[in-house]
């Protein structure tokens, strides 16, 4: 067996023809077809439509099935001691056991299906070139020297490139990049995103390259994610995922910032939201010390006010959504607590209702509890 498969390469590296390969047969049958590989000890042809000579023709009937194994459409298995000689057709033994897919990955709701089926103990080769937008931003499959607390990856360099194998949203997630080799650890489709909690802003992709082994469809008819499309969402079911699960951060929001604080959460409209802010603030000389529900608000003075909201106190803690196109939405008033539904999607901005900030000081402590 090791003398005819070292025959095999031999020849592999020596012939080039025209079209298809030629699989000769000690029956005296001759194959033509595309050699695919070479399998758990078997030789993996795709054959054309007429392969036979005039002596396979008359032994066709008798013959075919005993060296048709796992037969898949006009796939067929060929044991070596059933080989005669093989002559490779102007490839090279790469271009029989691999096969490589090009694919766009953008950032969006869902990981991109690669379409690549991935068996336990397979080397994949991935390399990405690319832009992704995000605001001002420009990400490359290396991604940003930021991280995203948010993201699939939270310490992982936010808008990388990243991958995992299979539609469960338990699945270990693979840090790829602008290249990486890694050995798949269990069978299914590779699933490829962006590393980054939101994608509401996102625009452009990366270009990916897939390299993998030859899929032959041996043994994978059982598994889900075999021969067809599949979703990968972006929320995972579990405690402790990065969406669909409650989640909660805490903030420093500071009196004298006029565009106000960043949260860096991006939310969907309907979900629940609880804002709760303690401590205190100087809302300027003339004000003086206040907490998040503001001073109190009267008069004319509420009515001519150039403060975002006129009709609430000063110094009172206010919330914006930032949508995808940068426009703010008309703020609100969060106060020392606040239980509702998010207006729309965007970011969540949190600011000090004011119209002067530079005579401020001191910041609220504000936690937010949200669904990502």
């Amino acid at each position: 067996m090791k003398k005819i498969f070292l025959a095999f390469l031999i020849i592999l590296g020596a012939v080039s023809f025209a079209f298809a390969d030629t699989i000769y047969l000690r029956d005296g049958r001759t194959i033509r077809g595309t050699l695919l590989g070479f399998v758990n000890g078997k030789f993996v042809v795709r054959l054309e439509r007429r392969y036979s000579n005039a002596e396979a023709e008359q032994n066709a009937e008798q013959n075919i099935d005993r060296n048709r194994r796992d037969r898949n459409d006009d796939i067929q298995y060929f044991r070596p001691e059933e080989i005669d000689r093989i002559e490779i057709e102007g490839r090279s033994l790469d271009d029989a056991r691999f096969e490589t897919r090009n694919i766009q990955v953008t950032l969006d709701s869902n990981w991109v299906d690669s379409g690549v089926y991935l068996r336990r103990g397979e080397r994949v080769q991935v390399s990405a070139t690319g832009v992704i937008i995000v605001g001002r931003s420009r990400i490359g499959p290396d991604g940003l020297r930021s991280t995203d607390p948010t993201a699939p990856l939270p310490n992982a360099a936010e808008g990388k490139l990243i991958g995992a194998i299979g539609k469960d949203p338990n699945a270990p997630i693979i840090e790829i990049g602008s290249t990486s080799e890694f050995t798949a650890d269990h069978n299914g489709r590779l699933f490829l995103t962006a590393n980054r909690g939101s994608y509401a802003d996102a625009r452009g992709s990366f270009d990916v390259r897939i390299r993998s082994e030859r899929n032959l469809n041996a043994g994978n008819e059982g598994n889900e994610d075999y021969g067809r499309g599949g979703v990968r969402t972006r929320e995972r079911e579990n405690t402790g995922g990065y969406g669909g699960q409650q989640r909660e951060r805490t903030f420093d929001v500071p009196a004298n910032n006029s565009r106000g604080l960043d949260t860096g959460i991006d939310l969907r409209a309907g979900e629940p939201i609880t804002i709760t802010a303690t401590g205190t603030i100087v809302a300027g000389t003339r004000i003086g010390q206040v907490g998040p529900d503001g001073a109190r608000s009267s008069g004319l003075g509420s009515i001519v006010s150039t403060r975002p909201l006129p009709s609430s106190g000063v110094g009172a803690l206010i919330a914006y959504i930032r949508m995808a196109n940068g426009q703010l939405s008309p703020p609100y008033l969060v106060g020392s607590n606040l239980n509702t539904s998010v207006p729309m999607d965007g970011r969540l901005i949190l600011a000090v209702n004011d119209d002067n900030y530079n005579d401020n000081s001191g910041s609220f402590s504000v936690r937010v509890k949200y669904v990502p």
